[in-house]
C-alpha cells in the first residue's frame, strides 16, 4: 500500500517533505469546490485579491505575476524577462538547483560564469563581489535563497547590498524554498527578481509559480532578447491590469490561494517564521541527540538536512521511515544521496507530527542497527521533545 492510499484511510500520515508539503484543513475544502471559468466577474474579484495579498508575502510594492507552471518554469520566467544571449550571469552553484539554474541560463545563450560553493555551504559575499569586479559586465547574479538540495540558506541581504549600487547588474532569487517561510523582504533587501512556488510555503499542491521583479529589473523587459513567449511578463503585465491573466487560469489553485493568503494575513509574516523556525530548532536539536548531524553549516528553517550516522544509508532511512511508519521526508541528491535525509518544516504541521517524526527516527535506527540508539534514549528524548515544544 502507497503512503497517499494509506493516508486516505486513517490519519496518521505525516507529509514532512521540503515540497510538496501538508495542505491546511481550509485549503482542502477550497480544491473541492465546484469549477467556475477564469473569465468571469467572480473570478476576476478572487484574482484581484490573490495579486494584491502576493505583494504582502512578498514584502514588495511592485507587481506579482503567477504562471501555470512549476517553480522550475518560473525561474525560467526571471531569466527570460531581464537577460540576452550573450550576456554574462554569475551563477551560484552550491546544489542541485544552483545547477538546473545555470543549467537553464546557459541554454538561453548567455555566458555563465559558475561560482561553485561546497555542498552543505553557503557562498561568501566576498567571492561574488570579486567576481563581479573582475567581471564588470555582469548582467545578473543567480542565487538560490534557499538551496533546497542542502538546506542551506544564502547570504541575501548581503548580495542585494552588493549589487544595488550596480546599476546594470540584477540579483536573481530562487526564493522556491524560502518565500512565506523566513524573512526575504524583497524591497528592503534591493531583490530584483524573486521566484516562489506553490507547492512549498503556500501549502498549496504543485501547480503555479510567482514572480516579481523591481524598477531596476523592469528597465530591461525591452530590452531582453531571450525567446519568450509563454512567460513574456509584458503580456501578463498588460492582462493583469485589465483583471485578468493574459492565458487560462489555473482556476482551482488560485482560489486555494486566496485561502492561503487569507489565513497568511490573519497570522501575520512574523508569526509564520516564528513558527518555521520552531519548527527547524525542534527538529535540529533533537533529531541530533539521536545521533544523527547537521549537514547544512547555515541551516534553513525551511528544510533541515540530516546526516545519517555512519555505516548507515540515508535512503534506507527515507524509505523504512514511509513503509513502516507512514511518515514521508526526503533523502539526499547527486553527491548528498545516502548520507543524508531531509525534513521539510512547511505546510500545515501539528505537535504530534513532529513528536512521533523523531520517535520513528529513533526506532527507524534501531532497526538498521539495535546499539545506535537504546530505547531509553529515544523515550527520553521524545519526553524531552514534547516539554520543549510546550515551552516554545
Amino acid at each position: 500500500m502507497q503512503p497517499n492510499d494509506r493516508a486516505q484511510q486513517n490519519n496518521d500520515y505525516s507529509l514532512l517533505a521540503p515540497g510538496p508539503v501538508s495542505l491546511h484543513p481550509e485549503v482542502r475544502k477550497a480544491l473541492a469546490l465546484p469549477m467556475i471559468h477564469h473569465r468571469t466577474p467572480e473570478f476576476d474579484k478572487i484574482l484581484a485579491r490573490v495579486l494584491t495579498g502576493l505583494k504582502q508575502i512578498f514584502q514588495t510594492t511592485q507587481s506579482v505575476y503567477m504562471h501555470s507552471s512549476t517553480g522550475s518554469g518560473g525561474m525560467e520566467s526571471l531569466l527570460v524577462n531581464v537577460l540576452s544571449p550573450g550576456d554574462t550571469v554569475i551563477a551560484v552553484v552550491s546544489g542541485k538547483f544552483g545547477e538546473r539554474w545555470a543549467q537553464m541560463a546557459e541554454v538561453f545563450g548567455t555566458k555563465v560564469i559558475t561560482h561553485n560553493v561546497p555542498w552543505g555551504e553557503a557562498v561568501k559575499v566576498s567571492d561574488v563581489k570579486a567576481l563581479l569586479e573582475k567581471h564588470p559586465e555582469t548582467r545578473a547574479v543567480l542565487c538560490q535563497a534557499c538551496e533546497t538540495s542542502t538546506a542551506v540558506v544564502h547570504p541575501i541581504r548581503e548580495l542585494g547590498a552588493l549589487t544595488a549600487n550596480l546599476p546594470n547588474t540584477l540579483l536573481l532569487v530562487d526564493a522556491i524554498t524560502a518565500l512565506g517561510a523566513f524573512p526575504l523582504p524583497m524591497d528592503e533587501w534591493k531583490i530584483d527578481g524573486i521566484v516562489a512556488g506553490s507547492q512549498k510555503a503556500l501549502m498549496l499542491p504543485t501547480g503555479l509559480s510567482f514572480v516579481a521583479f523591481s524598477k531596476k529589473a523592469e528597465a530591461f523587459f525591452e530590452k531582453a532578447s531571450c525567446p519568450r513567449y509563454y512567460f513574456d511578463i509584458r503580456r501578463e503585465k498588460k492582462a493583469n491590469a485589465s483583471g485578468e491573466t493574459f492565458f487560462s487560469s489555473s482556476v482551482t489553485l488560485v482560489r486555494a490561494l486566496d485561502v492561503v493568503l487569507e489565513l497568511m494575513g490573519k497570522q501575520g509574516v512574523e508569526k509564520l517564521f516564528a513558527a518555521n523556525h520552531r519548527r527547524a530548532e525542534a527538529t535540529r536539536i533533537f533529531a541530533q541527540k539521536l545521533g544523527f548531524g547537521l549537514y547544512a553549516k547555515a541551516p534553513s528553517d525551511s528544510v533541515t538536512a540530516l546526516t545519517v550516522p555512519a555505516g548507515m544509508d540515508g535512503q534506507k532511512i527515507r524509505s523504512y521511515l514511509e513503509e513502516k511508519y507512514n511518515i514521508t521526508i526526503m533523502g539526499g541528491q547527486d553527491q548528498a544521496k545516502g548520507k543524508i535525509i531531509r525534513v521539510g518544516h512547511m505546510g500545515y504541521i501539528q505537535d504530534h507530527e513532529m513528536v512521533r517524526l523523531i520517535e520513528c527516527l529513533g526506532l527507524t535506527l534501531q532497526h538498521f542497527d539495535a546499539t545506535s540508539v537504546s530505547s531509553e534514549k529515544i523515550q527520553a528524548t521524545v519526553s524531552e521533545l514534547k516539554r520543549w515544544l510546550e515551552s516554545h
